[in-house]
């Protein structure tokens, strides 16, 4: 069965059908989903969402987007919505020059409180990053004890040498719909240069939609597209695949309860 690391089921896009999605996991070949916040209000959204499915997993944090408006009652929130066990991560949050939606300088500092406030919590984070590289790269460096539980390049974009570079600081890299299109040549050698131990699927739904989907509503049972392509690349079957990347997905993500 399938496993989706990054989804985005709390976007009012799914309004009227998100009890038939999660519902329909199964029958569709997925394992469970990890929901990930990127405000408060969708944070607290996820959490509600994981509470009341067993299949659903939550993450929360202020994507770097909205970062000019985060507060520090943000992070007292985040504080006490991981109390619930089905919260698995911090994130997602990291940095974004591609829009400069949020000052680059306000972005950098939300997500130095973000890593302490995972560290402090014991939880690994899920990182954004476009076109942000260097930066990304030097706070990481200044902060790698930060990392001591983990974290992930969520929906990777960059190059394989740049894999290589958060490989070797214990990062996993998570692939998304990207990794189908037709364009995708240097993303596909990502894929080919960072080892099966390392690798997790996502969609990060309602975006990205992978082929023959692309430019449509993306869904969680989607991600087969992307892991199949993945085991492709990787000349192993899709049940391999999925077999380790749920192994990798218990390992990063210490709460999740499914075997």
């Amino acid at each position: 069965m399938y496993i989706d690391t990054h989804a985005h089921l709390n976007d009012p896009r799914y309004e009227g059908e998100r009890d038939a999605i999660v519902s329909s996991f199964k029958e569709n070949g997925l394992k469970f989903v990890i929901n990930v916040g990127y405000d408060a209000k969708s944070s607290l959204k996820g959490v509600e969402l994981a509470s009341k499915w067993e299949d659903v997993y939550a993450t929360v944090a202020v994507h770097p987007h909205d970062a000019k408006d985060f507060t520090d009652e943000d992070l007292k929130r985040f504080e006490e919505y991981s109390k619930n066990p089905k919260v698995v991560a911090i994130g997602e949050t990291g940095l974004d020059y591609h829009y400069d939606f949020s000052p680059r300088e306000t972005q950098k500092k939300v997500f130095i409180h973000h890593l302490e406030l995972a560290h402090s919590l014991g939880l690994p984070i899920i990182i954004h990053l476009r076109e942000a590289f260097d930066d990304m790269l030097k706070i990481l460096k200044e902060h790698r004890a930060l990392l001591e539980y983990g974290a992930v390049l969520h929906c990777y974009s960059g190059s394989a040498e740049m894999a290589k570079v958060y490989l070797d600081m214990g990062l996993y890299i998570s692939f998304a719909g990207p990794v189908t299109f037709r364009n995708a040549r240097g993303l596909l050698d990502a894929v080919r240069a960072v080892p099966l131990g390392r690798i997790l699927t996502e969609t990060d739904c309602p975006y990205l939609a992978p082929e023959p989907h692309r430019g449509q509503l993306n869904y969680p049972h989607y991600v087969r597209y992307v892991a199949d392509k993945i085991a492709e690349l990787k000349g192993i079957t899709p049940g391999e695949l999925n077999a380790q990347v749920l192994k990798n997905a218990r390992a990063l993500f210490k709460r999740i309860r499914h075997e």
